[in-house]
């Protein structure tokens, strides 16, 4: 079983000022729905921006905010949840739970060829966001080596592009490709689809 995800730090261990701030903006975004005035306001936080080509691959501000070492995953462990950071301003992208990633190594002779393509030297990085009801993807099984939604109990295969293979998700979990950049690993793309549940 994986720690557990940071908590939605847009919420827990805020001042009653920065909540009051995050429900009126979600007050705004149901009346007025997506108008500039709202997306401005939202979207140009670089916090909340999604994953960004060349952003490095950290840990959590709370986890000390520093790079992911590719020779800190280890072979067929339980997976670390980390989030994109820009290497320019160190900024992490951390405001949004979309931005969870789960980061796992196996050795390339066990990925498929899909997923492969997505690696770096056996390291894979996914969406930690459940496409069923967009719960977190918190729990591993170290046997069959399946990422596992607690919510209701979906099963994703990452050697296989994290496709579903028991549960309600009706799809696989999103792929982040990354690459090694020395010691650094560093997304090189955008997740391969939707992260979360489909908007009805």
């Amino acid at each position: 079983m994986i720690d557990p995800a940071p908590p939605d730090r847009t919420l827990t261990g805020c001042s009653r000022r920065r909540l009051l701030c995050g429900v009126l903006e979600t007050a705004l975004v149901g009346l007025v729905g997506s108008s500039p005035l709202v997306a401005a306001a939202t979207d140009t936080d670089p916090r909340k921006l999604p994953p960004q080509r060349g952003d490095e691959l950290a840990y959590s501000s709370d986890d000390g905010g520093n790079v992911v070492t590719a020779a800190e995953i280890k072979l067929h462990a339980a997976p670390i949840i980390v989030y994109p950071r820009d290497p320019l301003t160190q900024v992490i992208r951390e405001r949004s739970r979309l931005n969870q990633i789960l980061l796992l190594r196996f050795t390339s002779e066990e990925l498929s060829a899909e997923t492969r393509a997505n690696a770096a030297d056996g390291l894979v990085a996914y969406s930690a966001i459940c496409t069923h009801a967009a719960c977190g993807v918190s729990e591993w099984n170290a046997t069959t080596l399946h990422l596992i939604c607690p919510c209701h109990a979906s099963q994703y295969d990452p050697r296989q592009h994290a496709v579903r293979v028991t549960g309600p998700a009706p799809r696989a979990l999103p792929a982040l490709p990354i690459k090694q950049t020395g010691k650094t690993l560093t997304i090189t793309g955008p997740f391969s689809g939707q992260v979360g549940a489909e908007k009805s």
